[in-house]
């Protein structure tokens, strides 16, 4: 395989067999519901998850933290089970069970052995159809959600990352945290999260997938016989892109904390998921702060020795992503660490990437792709994010000769578009904005 292979909505089955041998099949139900499975020889487990096309962007005024509640209320029992119904039925076969909520996507998972499919479909099915969002359980879940936000809040790390989204996506729902904040958290009614779940948990917006050992029509049974009486319905279609404005100028953040270690992220905007300079940012990302022979982590160090973490990321959403780098260190080292960052900002903007950089960073990402299917969970993951996202399958074969087709001209020109973009600082620790902003000559 060497091209993306499309996922249409309007196609009911598709299927196709992977560069390293899994075979991939996807039906659509009469209800809408998209059902993908990967099976990978040997395997005697299932990765298996239920996507709900809903993230903390969908929300409206009056249901921010809504998505991130249903996460938790999902749990607190259905018509059918109660919540430690739920906790022994995977407890009592080993098997795990979860979820996570992101800024465009849902999803509840679990990983059993393979016996014990039928079992994780009909719970976690349960869940997501049956839910009863009881008032008892949403006045507890309240307050532990709100504990997991303190949780957050103590985390100086989690905090500069959502000042550095908040400024990033000024205005835009990608901006807003995913868990909501302690106020919208506490005035948020049940009401409100009841009709969020009635508006995005229709079959038609879900997706189903599983991988490892799988049987495609089993599991699509499975499937059907959770979603058995829902009307027949298209699949909805996916997300259309929102524009995301650009900040015009640099900007600082800094949250003042009497901790001993400074936090700061430091970037721009980035690429959007269907950007096909993405497997050029991989490279461009690996070389600057991707692992232990980067560039900053060489320079700031094991050279300088002024933080023990320092690494870069890049985040992407269907209108946009982000770039940056992340480090901390003590207070009186920002400034200097944020000196370093923009010399190796400009120095990938004048001379690019060596050829011997080049090899490596191809290396590493090749490797890492490769070693991470090893799992189920990533390739039921991929699964998800296929269908919900950019609409196309990428298989292994097809993303590592689009990273192995990457230049060092290829770096150069991203890196004077990306690395040239106002900056975007976020910082929380025993510093002043003031001072900061006048140090390393920006506004906050």
């Amino acid at each position: 395989m060497n091209h993306p292979v499309p996922l249409p909505l309007e196609a009911p089955d598709t299927s196709f067999l992977t560069s390293g041998g899994a075979f991939v099949r996807r039906s659509v139900l009469p209800s809408g519901v998209r059902v993908l499975t990967e099976a990978m020889p040997g395997a005697s487990s299932t990765s298996l998850g239920f996507w709900v096309g809903v993230g903390s962007r969908d929300e409206r005024a009056g249901q921010y933290g809504s998505t991130h509640f249903l996460e938790h209320l999902l749990f607190k029992g259905t018509a059918k089970r109660s919540a430690l119904d739920i906790a022994i039925s995977f407890d009592s076969v080993g098997g795990e069970h979860n979820a996570a909520t992101a800024k465009e996507y849902t999803c509840y998972y679990s990983r059993v052995r393979d016996a014990d499919v039928p079992m994780a479909v009909e719970v976690i099915g349960d869940m997501v159809t049956g839910s009863v969002l009881e008032s008892a359980a949403f006045d507890v879940e309240r307050g532990v959600i709100l504990e997991e936000l303190a949780m957050a809040a103590d985390d100086p790390a989690d905090v500069a990352g959502e000042a550095f989204f908040a400024a990033a996506f000024d205005g835009h729902a990608l901006g807003r945290p995913i868990g909501g904040t302690p106020e919208s958290i506490r005035a948020v009614q049940r009401d409100e999260v009841l009709a969020h779940y009635r508006e995005h948990y229709a079959p038609n917006g879900i997706v189903v997938t599983a991988a490892g050992a799988v049987d495609h029509d089993r599991f699509r049974d499975l499937v059907e016989a959770v979603f058995q009486g829902a009307p027949k319905a298209s699949p909805l279609a996916r997300r259309t892109p929102q524009p995301v404005a650009d900040p015009a100028i640099p900007k600082l953040s800094v949250v003042h904390r009497p901790t001993e270690q400074v936090s700061m992220l430091r970037g721009s905007q980035g690429l959007d998921l269907r950007d096909e300079r993405r497997p050029i940012l991989s490279v461009l990302n690996a070389v600057l702060g991707g692992g232990m022979s980067s560039r900053l982590f060489q320079e700031v160090r094991e050279r300088r020795g002024l933080a023990y973490a320092v690494s870069s990321f890049a985040p992407a959403y269907l209108d946009n992503g982000a770039f940056g780098v992340y480090a901390g260190c003590a207070p009186d080292n920002v400034a200097g660490v944020i000196d370093i960052v923009d010399a190796e900002f400009r120095r990938m903007v004048d001379d690019g990437v060596t050829t011997d950089e080049l090899r490596r960073a191809k290396g590493q990402i090749e490797g890492a792709l490769t070693l991470s299917l090893e799992d189920s969970d990533a390739r039921m993951t991929r699964l998800g994010r296929s269908e919900l996202g950019t609409g196309e399958f990428t298989d292994l074969a097809t993303a590592l000769e689009r990273v192995d087709r990457v230049t060092t001209d290829d770096v150069l020109d991203l890196a004077r578009d990306l690395l040239t973009r106002p900056t975007i600082t976020s910082v929380v620790g025993a510093v002043r904005q003031d001072e900061l902003a006048a140090s390393i000559g920006i506004g906050g």
